[in-house]
């Protein structure tokens, strides 16, 4: 991955819409500023953060609109996947679907968030979706590479 791709990759991950901006795409860039900040206040999302670093998972789940947040995973893999693609990363065919089910697992992991355990442990709103990610991705890699040798 080139430096100005990786860069850039690496601002939208820090905040959707930093990408965009660097990439001269002032209004994408403002719109997913907005729709990142309108989701975070209106699901409670720093709040929950805070709560699930103190391990306060019950809390953090109380505390969570889980109507607010379901728009959270696609806006931010979307705003990755849209700063890659405008630095001229992401040309090789279905280079976007690792993207698309990162964004499909997390949304998956928020949903099974309140309830779901692993080991055991329920890891809530937070941290249940951070460990979604991974297998999204490897999904969205293996089906990437399974369709590049079809097609």
């Amino acid at each position: 991955m080139k430096k100005s791709v990786f860069e850039k990759l690496m601002w939208s991950i820090a905040l959707p819409g930093f990408g965009q901006f660097l990439n001269g795409k002032y209004f994408k860039g403002t719109v997913l500023l907005f729709l990142e900040f309108l989701i975070n206040i209106k699901s409670h999302f720093n709040g929950v953060i805070i709560l699930s670093f103190h391990w306060r998972i019950k809390n953090a789940i109380e505390h969570v609109d889980y109507q607010w947040l379901m728009f959270y995973p696609c806006l931010y893999f979307f705003s990755m996947w849209d700063a890659v693609k405008d630095t001229g990363g992401g040309k090789d065919p279905y280079s976007f679907l690792p993207y698309v089910f990162a964004a499909f697992f997390v949304t998956l992991g928020l949903i099974l968030s309140s309830n779901f355990t692993i080991f055991g442990v329920l890891w809530g709103p937070v941290w249940l979706p951070m460990l979604f990610v991974f297998p999204g991705i490897l999904i969205g890699m293996i089906i990437r590479k399974i369709l590049k040798k079809v097609t």
